[in-house]
Order: structure tokens, then sequence, then C-alpha cells
């Protein structure tokens, strides 16, 4: 094993949204970051490829406002369930933009990762963090594997930022884990050619089925691709009573079979296997901020409880890191990593309170099926529910999302 002489400012372990985002406002900020990505770009990623306006600003701001324009944009939701169809529009919310994209993981991942490394970053592609380099209980940078030349490397930092993904091997080889007691979800995907390819809505199914007719919570997707294809869906939530007994794959063939057939997807229109994956929600995973260290994105389990968004929370969890190491490490002071915690629960801490406690009432498909059923009838209700579930909460409307959650937990009591 070699020992590189340089010591990095910030090693950032993953190139995938957060630890890209982290990377590029590190590097623009003027400091040295090496960022290293176990595959090379361009990759798969299971995703459902939707990112909505929080998402879209983000990119926006990283400078990528021209290259999203390629891709299909849309204007809102389509919403399905029992019978019922609603076209609900973004809402208008300062800050944020009233429109959002689809774009592939395969795409997105790496025109973010190119952006870093425009900005000045340092990417090592094909190589993966396979442990931490420890000294007298702090972390000092990462063995590497470079796969292109087999050497392992001993790469130093002053800084480390996890965002190796939800599985996080880096970040358990540190101490994190996930707190069992909050909700997890899961996902499957695939893609499919459908005529309906560049709708200008995604479509959301809410009384997702198995083939017993038995309502399940979470949700079906149809997101139209623009190039041909579709991204179709299942998620699934754990507060489901028999949700370790689901076959995921059964369940997306059942929504396949069961989706309206002017999409026209089938086994016949399958562009391939489709990919599935675990989705650690709500802040679930921690400690996000060790000595010198901090944890962003899916390593964190910072998906949104109330829709499995994962990706505008990626890059804004790797922005707001960036800005705690970045005060660091000018003014040499690791305590303020302390900070990123506190923007984390400020920004999220009562939202994800409140998601939490939603997932457990919808774990009840009793439950489920009054919520959503009586939502379907009142468009503006479900406007009010489209804000709150893609957090495009006006600042003015703080307030009332306390008096959400109060009522959402004394349903959650009941539901229990």
């Amino acid at each position: 094993m070699t020992s590189g002489s340089a010591v990095h400012d910030v090693l950032v372990v993953g190139g995938g949204p957060s630890g890209a985002a982290c990377a590029y406002w590190l590097a623009e900020a003027g400091h040295d970051v090496l960022l290293v990505e176990k595959k090379r770009f361009p990759r798969e990623k299971t995703c459902g490829d939707g990112l909505t306006p929080r998402g879209v600003r983000q990119l926006e701001d990283i400078g990528l406002a021209e290259r999203l324009a390629d891709h299909h944009r849309f204007g809102g939701l389509r919403s399905i369930a029992f019978g019922k169809t609603l076209e609900l529009e973004w809402p208008a919310t300062p800050g944020l933009p009233s429109y959002g994209y689809v774009v592939t993981r395969h795409d997105l991942d790496a025109l973010v990762a190119e952006r870093a490394v425009k900005a000045g970053a340092t990417l090592w592609q094909d190589t993966e963090a396979t442990a931490p380099v420890l000294e007298r209980g702090l972390i000092r940078g990462a063995v590497v594997k470079r796969k292109e030349s087999g050497s392992v490397d001993e790469v130093r930092a002053r800084y480390v930022v996890v965002a190796d993904g939800a599985n996080s091997r880096f970040g358990r080889a540190l101490g994190t884990e996930r707190d069992r007691a909050y909700p997890q979800g899961m996902a499957i995907r695939g893609y499919f050619k459908s005529p309906r390819y560049d709708e200008p809505w995604i479509e959301s199914h809410l009384d997702v089925r198995d083939k017993a007719g038995n309502v399940l919570p979470g949700y079906g997707w149809i997101f139209p691709v623009g190039d041909g294809r579709v991204n179709v869906g299942v998620g699934l939530l754990s507060t489901f009573n028999q949700w370790k007994a689901v076959n995921t794959s059964k369940l997306m063939d059942d929504f396949v079979a069961w989706a309206p057939k002017s999409w026209e997807i089938s086994p016949e229109t399958s562009c391939g296997p489709p990919t599935g994956g675990r989705l650690p929600m709500g802040l679930s995973v921690g400690p996000r901020v060790g000595p010198n260290f901090l944890v962003t994105g899916d390593a964190g389990g910072a998906i949104n409880p109330f829709n499995g968004e994962g990706i505008a929370y990626a890059y804004e969890t790797g922005r707001f890191a960036a800005e705690a190491l970045h005060e660091a490490l000018t003014t040499d002071n690791a305590l303020v990593l302390q900070d990123y915690e506190r923007r984390l629960q400020d920004e999220w801490g009562l939202y994800y309170k409140v998601a939490r406690a939603f997932v457990r009432v919808i774990g009840n498909p009793q439950a489920m099926r009054v919520l959503v059923g009586t939502g379907m009838h009142s468009r503006t209700l479900m406007e009010w529910v489209l804000r709150i579930m893609s957090n495009m909460l006006r600042p003015d409307e703080l307030g009332p999302a306390e008096a959400i959650y109060r009522s959402v937990a004394a349903v959650a009591r009941v539901a229990a």
C-alpha cells in the first residue's frame, strides 16, 4: 500500500448527488477537494429520476440550468386514486421554480460531478474507499482501491465527508447506524417504452394494490423521461405491518399489469429488469457529525418520508456540509461542524417529525383508504397536501406545519 504525501482539505467519499454537490461548493470556495467514486460515470442508479422544484433550484445554483433544459420538463403531479384523477401544478413558493425535470441518474450524476471538477475538485473514478484511516480516534483519510491500476493507496485529508449512499459501508465503519424506530422505504423501478413518454405531468398512483385487491401503503409512479421511455416504479413503507412479507418484484408486476392501458407498459415494452433498494428516511441514520467528518445524503438517512424524494435533500445536505466545512477550514475550528446538524434540524426537524407521524398513520391500510379517499374529493386539500409532501411550504406557513403535526400525531395514536 502506498501513501500520498499530500493532505487534502477534504476527502469526499461517494460521487452521487450529495458528494458531488459538496465537492462543487467546497471547490468553488477555493478548497482542495478530492472526490472518490466507486463506479465510472455515466452509471446507472435506482431512482425515480424525478426532480422537484427543490432539486431543480439546487442544480440551477450549481450552474446547470442550460444542461437541465435539454431534458424533459414537467409542470406538476397527476394524482390518481380510487377512480379519481387530479392534475396539480407545482405550488408557487418564493425562491423555488414552478417546474421540475425528469433526468435519469445515468445522466444527472455525471453532470454534477463534471461541474465539481470544473470548479476545481479532483475526481478519482473507479476508486473505492474501503476503510477509514484512524489515528488517536480521529479519521485522517481513507484507504482507497483504484480499479484501473489495481493499487491500494492511503489518502489523507483534514476532513472527510461520508456520501456513499443508503448502504454506507464507510459510514458504518465510523459508527453510523440506522434508528430502527424510524420508517424505512423500499422501492423498485424499471424503464418501459411508451407512447406517452413526453407527458407534461409526472403520475402518482396512491392506491397501489396487490393481486388480491388489497390497498398497500406507498405509491406507484409513472414518470415520462422524454426520450421514448417512462420510469415506472413502486414504493412501500416499513410502517405496513406485512412489510417484510412483500415481494417487491411481484408488486411491481402487479402494478405494471394494473396501470392505465394507455401507457402501454407491459413485459413486452420493458427496457430491462427492474432494480430496487431500501431507503433510509427522516434523518434516521446517525451520528451525522464526528470530530472531523460529516455524513450527507442517503448515508445520513435524509430521504423525505412523505414522498421518498432523496435527490433534493442530497444536494441540500451536500451544500450545508460544504458551508460548515468552509467555516471550519477558514477558522481552523472543527467545533463549527456542529452547525451542520443544527442546520438540518432547523430546516427539517419539525417537517420530518410530521412526516414520521404521517407514515405511521398510512401504515394502517384502513387509515390510508380514508385519508386518500377523502383527499381526492377536494382539489384544495390535495393542493395543500402536494405543498406539504414536496416540502414547498412558504415561510408564513410554518405555523400551520406545527398544527398539522399535532393533528397527524393525534390520528397516529388513534390508528395505533
